[in-house]
């Protein structure tokens, strides 16, 4: 019978209400205790602005941000259950799409697979729009090549890097 395969899945972390970085550190443990955990690594935490569509109603205060890789044996579709488990147990509450949260967890890639199922689309489809995400991501995974464009997540981030400073 074949060894289960362990794949490295990048997940977004997020936080904007009470114990902001409590709340990081808490998913983060709950995630590297997991069954199937064989790994964790944690990008450095980064404060940031709230970011939502117009009229997507009140967005809250300044998230902390970071990243975070997991080595598991859990499917793509098992870890974005575990990921929905610990928001519940942080007291996430889904009032909207761009509203304040305790925890916010997001699957970003899961290996080099590109995955599109009911409720489940990897690579995240805002994943190369959102330097909050990008900037971690960058940090913990440098030459780790995105699925759909083929190019490395430390050239996806200097590119969102400059863009936003020549926009500035």
């Amino acid at each position: 019978m074949a060894e289960p395969e362990v794949v490295s899945a990048l997940i977004g972390l997020g936080s904007n209400l009470g114990d902001r970085e409590g709340h990081l550190r808490r998913a983060a443990e709950r995630l590297g205790e997991s069954t199937g955990a064989r790994g964790l690594r944690i990008s450095d935490i980064r404060e940031t602005a709230p970011v939502g569509a117009p009229g997507a109603g009140p967005l809250g205060g300044p998230y902390l941000n970071a990243a975070a890789e997991l080595l598991t044996l859990l499917s793509a579709r098992s870890l974005l259950d575990l990921c929905l488990e610990i928001e519940s147990e942080l007291g996430r509450v889904r009032t909207g799409p761009a509203s304040p949260r305790t925890i916010d967890l997001d699957l970003l890639l899961y290996g080099d697979r590109t995955i599109e199922e009911p409720g489940l689309v990897v690579p995240h489809p805002r994943l190369l729009e959102r330097g909050f995400v990008l900037e971690p991501l960058a940090e913990l995974a440098p030459e780790r090549v995105h699925p759909r464009s083929g190019r490395t997540l430390r050239v996806h981030w200097e590119e969102w890097r400059s863009l936003r400073d020549r926009d500035r």
